[in-house]
């Protein structure tokens, strides 16, 4: 199977990063298109989330006697969010971690252009997956049914649940996971290569339990307006604001700065 090298996908990265970044501030006067594109992201997620407890949990009798089924059939609904921003250009702000730092790094675009895309996608994101969750899921009555609607409180509580140390470093691997995928995704030559490069590392993240931002904001709100006893201060606290910092330094620092040390021309 033909792939792109890696120093091509990092020069690609940084062409794509520095196109965000004049996207996110205007200097191209799409500011419109630009918010579309943060929605959609965040609907795509949501959708993915959806999938997830729908096939996860919808076995009962067999997961309960083998627990890492219903991880495996999450992990394996999952990553149809990602690969949705990826094939189809959304713009994610889990991605863009990593995607906008080795254009920073070559100087074509600045930090504050890194601060206010991330800023403007993570709220668009969120939108995204709100409208989603309240639309497409509560009102359709989705997760209303056992065993959906006890599985999706008792995931949102445990999310919430977690030490802030805890939340930070499950942040921290599951955006490594999802920027590998994309790298992945941008290294193949075929729709097809694309979403198997996807699939794979989104799939162990959602597996092996780490938390992702985005995610969250379908699977939190979901389970509130399912009668969770969660406050929106509880859902930020004590999961989006740790969980956010570990994906910025996963995507950020282990994927974007460590490829572009590795594959860039320092000559240049």
């Amino acid at each position: 199977m033909a792939t792109h090298t890696p120093k091509e996908v990092i020069d690609k990265v940084a062409g794509i990063g520095a196109a965000k970044a004049d996207l996110s501030s205007g200097r191209n006067g799409t500011y419109a298109r630009f918010a579309l594109l943060t929605i959609l992201a965040g609907v795509y997620i949501a959708f993915g989330g959806v999938l997830s407890v729908i096939l996860g949990f919808g076995f009962p009798e067999i997961t309960a006697a083998n627990p890492a089924m219903q991880k495996l059939l999450s992990g394996a609904a999952f990553p149809i969010g990602l690969i949705l921003v990826v094939v189809l250009g959304a713009e994610l702000f889990t991605g863009n971690n990593a995607m906008l730092m080795p254009s920073w790094l070559m100087k074509r675009c600045s930090a504050w252009d890194i601060i206010v895309n991330w800023t403007l996608v993570y709220l668009g994101n969120f939108v995204g997956a709100l409208l989603f969750v309240y639309m497409l899921v509560y009102l359709t009555g989705l997760l209303s049914p056992e065993p959906y609607h006890s599985s999706i409180i008792a995931v949102a509580q445990a999310k919430v649940s977690l030490p802030w140390l805890t939340a930070f470093l499950r942040g921290i691997g599951a955006n490594w996971c999802v920027c590998l995928a994309i790298w992945l995704a941008l290294s193949a030559k075929s729709s097809g290569a694309k979403m198997f490069g996807c699939w794979l590392p989104v799939m162990a993240f959602v597996v092996l339990g780490y938390e992702h931002s985005i995610a969250n904001m379908f699977f939190i709100p979901a389970a509130m307006l399912e009668g969770a006893g969660i406050t929106v201060s509880q859902m930020i606290v004590d999961n989006l604001i740790p969980v956010t910092l570990g994906n910025i330094i996963g995507g950020a620092l282990f994927v974007g700065c460590v490829h572009a040390y590795l594959h860039l021309d320092h000559k240049k």
